[in-house]
């Protein structure tokens, strides 16, 4: 279990470092700043309350994202099947390995990725099904005739002004167009072969399953606005197995690392491995602004390293309406 006696930052050396517990804060200068470039990207946003606005109040708030991920490999097998040209038969020659028993190097943590393996002392061969090991299937619109009634004169050999019908060179029949007269098509199961490669395929899976935590704050911001913002890291912790943080100063952050951490080793360890566990916490600042705009009061927000603005009641939303 892992415990804060203060505030901590948890380094790649195994150092702890203090972290200033004070509320990172934004000039108004910033402020407006971010606000600007907000309302520039809004193709129907007037720019006049950012220009004529006057800033009457900014607040500052903290909140907390805890984040744990979880870097799992899962494993499964299929049959699978492809034309024999002679590829190499070995099923029989010894047992064929378990799905966990087959070397497969993973990638980077946390990175995903899939991979498939053929599983060795599984291929055999046997006669394609579809075809009867023919390597061709009767052609459907010919019933195999390689011939169908003429399009011309209907099969009567003679047009409709009673002379001969030379389409179909006055035999009432006209060589069928699917199968070129052949009466069959190759079959594509076996791509005419004939006979079918069988063997089992194992499919590795490599997935990086997250889930986040944020401490309700009283700025009034909605808390899925953060979901694309990064904030200042406070603590890092990776491990095969990661523990639960005690002792954080926000009590929610702690509770909710300890559950997450006991759902994710239960959920992840049913049907895949667990490979690595990354767990963080962030501090992500929040700067209400209050402003008037033709002696109304309106809000937006700052947020996030980033600087992202949400501006929800911004009050000239039609270039024609302001100028």
């Amino acid at each position: 279990i892992i415990h804060f006696s203060s505030m901590m930052h948890y380094s790649t050396c195994n150092q702890y470092l203090p972290v200033s517990n004070d509320i990172p804060s934004i000039s108004e200068g910033r402020a407006r700043q971010a606000f600007e470039e907000y309302v520039s990207s809004k193709c129907c946003y007037s720019s006049a309350p950012v220009r004529d606005g006057i800033i009457t109040n900014m607040e500052s708030f903290n909140t907390y994202r805890y984040r744990l991920e979880t870097f799992t490999e899962s494993r499964s097998t299929k049959w699978r099947q492809e034309p024999y040209t002679g590829q190499r038969v070995d099923a029989g020659i010894q047992r064929p390995p378990g799905p966990w028993e087959i070397a497969a190097q993973p990638p980077s943590y946390f990175t995903d990725h899939k991979e498939t393996i053929r599983v060795p002392y599984t291929s055999s061969v046997k006669k394609c099904n579809p075809c009867s090991g023919m390597g061709k299937k009767s052609c459907s619109s010919c019933t195999g005739t390689g011939s169908k009634v003429c399009s011309g004169c209907n099969g009567s050999r003679q047009r409709p002004n009673n002379e001969s019908c030379n389409k179909c060179d006055y035999s009432g029949r006209e060589k069928c167009s699917s199968c070129s007269g052949r009466g069959f098509h190759k079959c594509d199961t076996c791509d005419g072969k004939g006979q079918l490669l069988v063997f089992i395929n194992l499919k590795v899976k490599w997935c990086t399953e997250k889930d986040d935590y944020v401490a309700q704050d009283s700025s009034g911001l909605r808390l899925e606005k953060l979901g694309k913002v990064s904030g200042k890291e406070l603590f890092k912790d990776a491990q095969i197995m990661v523990y639960p943080v005690m002792g954080f100063p926000d009590v929610s952050v702690a509770q909710a690392s300890e559950r997450l951490v006991r759902d994710h080793q239960v959920k992840y360890t049913k049907n895949s491995r667990i490979l690595q566990q990354r767990q963080t916490i962030e501090l992500i600042t929040i700067t209400r602004v209050n402003y008037t705009w033709r002696e109304k009061p309106y809000v937006y927000y700052v947020y996030g390293n980033e600087l992202k603005v949400n501006a929800d009641d911004y009050p000239a939303t039609c270039c024609c309406s302001v100028m």
